[in-house]
């Protein structure tokens, strides 16, 4: 498996006319290795080459990987960048990871001023957009688990209770269920609060007719899950009801695009121009979704200017919503994997606007 996946990063390098690359994110080097450590501020990295001579540059303080490459060691008192500067190739042009730090890059780049550093985060991120079958079913489980405590959540939920209360309750079942954490911390919003998409949940209670935005995701042998379901607490205003089917359409209008080769930003123009024929465009604040699978967000976005087309094992959300100022907000998002014909919806969580409280 890991094997593959390397392959898989070595084919973008070399279509980028380099044979070696630093990948510094953990992780990165876990989905290429198997092997995760937090470095924290030390060195972590993973030295790839054409040549198949891979590797794993550690601090003595960090377990010791499974995992078939040659590691070289050092400590905290060595030169450790000076060791690294030794191993790579100088004379000829290194890929480097998006997210390797200035402290040790501008160095490197001192041992070695003739080598052209190259950004190539593209050629890992690219290949951890697109799931093999093993993260797949990660993520399917992860949704799933994301589904059931949707559900206990909207059966937990009092008039009276506040969005602190709620998200604490979120968090709890996460952990209820084995999850390794929660993937971002939930997202509970009433009434006017449901306007701000990011709002963090505070001491605000929950009162007749208010909206209840939901949008959580829990994180479950490493892969992430993520959703967000609108309801309302007693009878809602019915213009208020009427814009959540709107949101809920649009979430399925894309939905049923979703297919290989598509632009990403079709898919976003089709949500989009659905919620604008209805008045509210210009409420509609955000793109349409973005990518997840380690982390929440993950390289590629669905907007109206993605330039990707959609390929069998991309996992993102569909999450279109409208946000009245001062008053309401609504959002409908799922997960979706591109299959090899078509599209699976991750989430199974009735996308229908219900009274509950």
């Amino acid at each position: 498996m890991y094997e593959a996946r390397i392959h898989r990063v070595l084919e973008a390098l070399e279509q980028m006319g380099l044979e070696q690359m630093i990948v510094c994110d953990p992780d990165s080097i876990w989905y290429l290795t198997g092997y995760y450590v937090e470095p924290y501020e030390r060195l972590l990295a993973l030295y790839l080459q054409k040549n198949g001579n891979h590797k794993l540059f550690l601090n003595r303080l960090f377990p010791v990987p499974q995992c078939p490459y040659e590691q070289v060691w050092f400590s905290d008192t060595d030169h450790y960048l000076e060791i690294l500067a030794q191993h790579v190739d100088g004379t000829r042009p290194i890929g480097i990871d998006k997210d390797w730090p200035a402290r040790f890059l501008l160095p490197l780049m001192e041992y070695h001023p003739q080598c052209r550093c190259l950004l190539a985060s593209d050629c890992v991120d690219n290949a951890r957009a697109c799931k093999d079958e093993t993260e797949r079913n990660l993520m399917r489980r992860a949704s799933a688990i994301n589904d059931m405590v949707m559900e206990r959540t909207a059966a937990f939920i009092r008039e009276g209770m506040t969005e602190r209360e709620i998200a604490d309750y979120i968090v709890a079942q996460y952990a209820a269920e084995g999850c390794d954490d929660v993937a971002f911390h939930p997202i509970v919003s009433f009434g006017a609060h449901g306007a701000d998409p990011h709002h963090q949940p505070d001491q605000t209670r929950l009162k007749q007719g208010d909206c209840i935005v939901i949008d959580t995701g829990c994180r479950k042998d490493r892969y992430c899950s993520d959703m967000t379901r609108t309801f309302f607490c007693g009878q809602p205003d019915p213009k208020h009801a009427a814009i959540h089917d709107l949101v809920r359409e649009a979430n399925e209008i894309a939905e049923q695009l979703v297919r290989p080769g598509i632009p990403l930003c079709e898919l976003d123009k089709a949500a989009r121009d659905h919620i604008a024929a209805a008045g509210y465009g210009e409420y509609f604040t955000h793109r349409l979704g973005h990518f997840i699978g380690q982390k929440e967000h993950e390289k590629g976005d669905v907007s109206l200017s993605a330039l990707d087309t959609a390929k069998p094992g991309m996992i993102f959300s569909i999450e279109p919503g409208v946000y009245l100022p001062g008053a309401f907000g609504v959002r409908v998002e799922d997960l979706v994997l591109v299959t090899e014909e078509g599209c699976e919806i991750l989430n199974h969580v009735d996308k229908h606007w219900k009274s509950i409280g």
